[in-house]
């Protein structure tokens, strides 16, 4: 074997070690990726011809997590891994979207890229997510695919006010920046993370530290695939062959048209028939020989070419927006709160051609998701869905469910929103939020952002701040001039260089998400883009507020109530009682929903009811379960059963005493069923506790007037 190997240190003593040569030969290209006692194997394998009919890059980019790897054997009947979680899905986008920029334009053959969690951490403390991107990497670098790597991806997180490559999970609960950053050895490629309101010098800091650290990965790759003699990538012909000419008389027939229409300034779907237009009138009155066929696919693809050439060198040299807008110009924005009376909150959030409608649903904490992964076992008391509707852009196809780009976009949207929620001892609620996109034009993700802010604010969550998001495009060119738009359009992000989604409060950014085509971005542009992305955001916040300043004072009429008491952590088993009984008689009895957790030694109990008077009946027999009595207290209590002896009263729910015959009055009593009967509610003082049963001694009398004497 010839087995071929690097190590990287990041600091601190760690290690990342690459090795290709061992695993997985037959793959075009595998390698395997670890640190500590975590390994990921990242495999590529690339068809050599591409599809008929292919005109695009057909990657398919996988991440895998083996519970063998924790050596934990995986939920459900089956007992076998399934489809993959949304973390897995996330962790694939993140790779897959750095991998695919690099790629030849003209190369279309399938190809797939699988990382696979082989091995995880026994402290569960290495996170393999920061890894995938370098192993991805690794195995095209040395494979013969044709790309333009090396890449690599690293978690750079700010602890204690200094940067950290790579941090442990502990590490990063204490963390106010975490983000993922991938880029090559000269160029940043994509950006995603959350943020606690830092600044945009800050968040400019964070990306320099973190690509220098990738740089050094660059170079590890390519010193393996030199080592292995990789120094030419294979030929390949995926393209049908040009035609100077009929690009030359499209160009020539249609440019004037395209620049007409796109300085009308006409809604998305007007410019699209236009264009659509101009496509075909040229198709018509083209003159082919009776022997020849218009060749309307390479048509298609010059057409597009020509359309996308003609709006840059507007924004470039014009610097007009295919709507009309000035570059830094925000759309005009509506919302609405309150829209569906039925739910908890909602919103309706237009900007421009974009409008999202979200509502917000609280329950208990049985409804909290649960996540089970082979590293992470827990749960999370805020969800947020965001579903992307065919309609939203005029598409007539059925809706399939929930694909990568919702899950991604939601995530996005959910990591922004995160940072202001209240704590959870002041917001006992689990928080499902909804964003239907109903239009679509640029930005569907930050439409949630703004619309799941507002549709909180509706449902009486008290956020610490009122988050906005925008997206930022970028249009440059060969020569160096480049233009920066604030609130880009579906066009726009198709046509441009760059999808930079920023969002946060007032005072800071929560959440990024940026994805960069072009090479050579500098730091320069990064920052004006952030700069004129702040001033964008606080205008959009200006708008929100004018519909919903802060949030309700009290949540509305139909939400179910809801409190949390404490308990001691030693009585939680009284509250639950046998088989669960106790707790379910409870909730039978009072209406209630019960949920109970230890909570830093002491068991918090949650309930919920569809009224305050139940949750209070179920408050106070709870208190009652958990109470210690107290000699010398008076009770209410509840006269149990009847014997010859005395009484036993139930003083607290659970906790009953004798009152015996002597201690039922002053007056001597023959028979305790002519003075006390069963269910009768009498006042009773503990007297005491029999030292050696400990049962309570209860007296009646000693609450009673004394007699007078004769």
């Amino acid at each position: 074997m010839n087995i071929i190997k690097r190590t990287i240190n990041i600091g601190d003593g760690r290690e990342i070690t690459i090795e290709t040569g061992k695993l997985a030969k037959q793959a075009d290209g595998a390698v395997v990726v670890k640190q500590g006692d975590t390994m990921l194997l990242a495999t590529v394998v690339s068809s050599n011809d591409a599809r008929p009919g292919t005109d695009f890059m057909p990657l398919s980019v996988d991440y895998r997590e083996k519970f063998a790897a924790a050596g934990r054997f995986p939920g459900g009947f089956r007992k076998r891994e399934g489809r993959p979680s949304d973390e897995e899905v996330l962790v694939a986008r993140l790779v897959d979207r750095a991998l695919r920029p690099l790629f030849p334009n003209d190369f279309h053959g399938d190809t797939f890229v699988n990382i696979e969690l082989i091995s995880a951490d026994r402290n569960k403390e290495v996170m393999p997510d920061a890894l995938a991107g370098l192993a991805a990497s690794a195995a095209l670098a040395v494979s013969t695919i044709p790309w333009n790597g090396p890449i690599s991806e690293v978690r750079v997180a700010r602890i204690d006010g200094n940067f950290k490559i790579n941090p442990t999970v502990s590490e990063l609960e204490q963390a106010d920046i975490d983000m993922i950053i991938a880029a090559t050895l000269e160029n940043i490629l994509m950006v995603e993370g959350d943020m606690k309101e830092i600044s945009e010098e800050e968040m400019v800091e964070a990306i320099k530290f973190g690509h220098e650290e990738i740089k050094k990965h660059c170079k590890a790759q390519i010193e393996m695939a030199e080592e292995k003699g990789v120094q030419i990538k294979r030929e390949y012909s995926h393209e049908e062959e040009g035609d100077e000419e009929l690009f030359s008389k499209l160009e020539k027939t249609v440019t004037d048209k395209i620049h007409k229409v796109v300085m009308s300034a006409l809604p998305k779907h007007e410019r699209s028939e236009k264009f659509s237009e101009i496509k075909q009138e040229f198709i018509d009155n083209f003159e082919v020989s009776e022997d020849e066929e218009i060749n309307e696919g390479l048509i298609a693809v010059y057409f597009h070419d020509i359309e996308k050439k003609v709006v840059r060198n507007v924004v470039l040299n014009e610097r007009i927006r295919l709507d009309g807008r000035k570059l830094d110009e925000i759309r005009p924005i509506w919302s609405e709160i309150d829209y569906l009376p039925g739910t908890h909150g909602s919103a309706v959030f237009t900007r421009g051609e974009t409008q999202s409608l979200t509502s917000v649903t609280l329950g208990s904490p049985l409804d909290v998701q649960i996540i089970d992964r082979p590293l992470f076992r827990g749960k999370s008391a805020f969800v947020l869905h965001y579903n992307f509707l065919p309609f939203s852009t005029g598409d007539a196809r059925p809706y399939r469910g929930t694909g990568r780009r919702e899950i991604g976009h939601g995530n996005l949207a959910h990591r922004a929103i995160a940072q202001v929620l209240p704590n959870v001892e002041d917001n006992p609620y689990t928080i499902r939020v909804v964003s239907d996109i109903l239009e679509s034009n640029g930005s569907s993700s930050m439409a949630t952002v703004c619309a799941g802010t507002l549709a909180l604010l509706d449902a009486g969550i008290q956020l610490k701040k009122t988050v906005s998001g925008i997206a930022m495009g970028l249009i440059t060119d060969d020569k160096g001039n480049y233009a920066v738009l604030s609130d880009i359009l579906g066009d726009e992000d198709h046509l441009g260089d760059m999808d930079f989604k920023v969002t946060g409060t007032e005072d800071g950014i929560t959440a990024c998400q940026m994805d960069i085509k072009v090479d050579g971005l500098s730091y320069e542009i990064l920052t004006e883009a952030l700069m004129q992305a702040k001033e964008g955001r606080a205008h959009i916040l200006n708008e929100m507020m004018k519909t919903i300043s802060e949030p309700r004072a009290e949540f509305k009429s139909h939400v179910p109530g809801i409190t949390s008491i404490f308990i001691p952590q030693d009585l939680i088993g009284t509250v639950i009682g046998p088989g669960g009984k106790m707790i379910q008689q409870i909730q039978k009895d009072t209406e209630t929903t019960i949920t109970i957790e230890e909570v830093d030694g002491l068991g918090n109990v949650v309930i919920m009811g569809p009224t305050q008077e139940s949750i209070n009946n179920a408050k106070d027999f709870i208190k009652g379960l958990t109470a210690v009595p107290e000699v010398g207290t008076v009770y209410q209590g509840k006269v149990k059963s009847i014997k010859d002896f005395g009484a036993f009263v139930e003083i607290l729910p659970g906790k009953d005493g004798l009152l015996h015959i002597s201690e039922i009055s002053h007056e001597r009593t023959n028979n305790v069923a002519d003075v006390l009967k069963e269910g009768q509610t009498i006042e009773v003082k503990l007297i005491g506790l029999d030292p050696r049963t400990k049962k309570l001694k209860l007296s009646r009398k000693a609450l009673l007037p004394r007699p007078n004497k004769k």
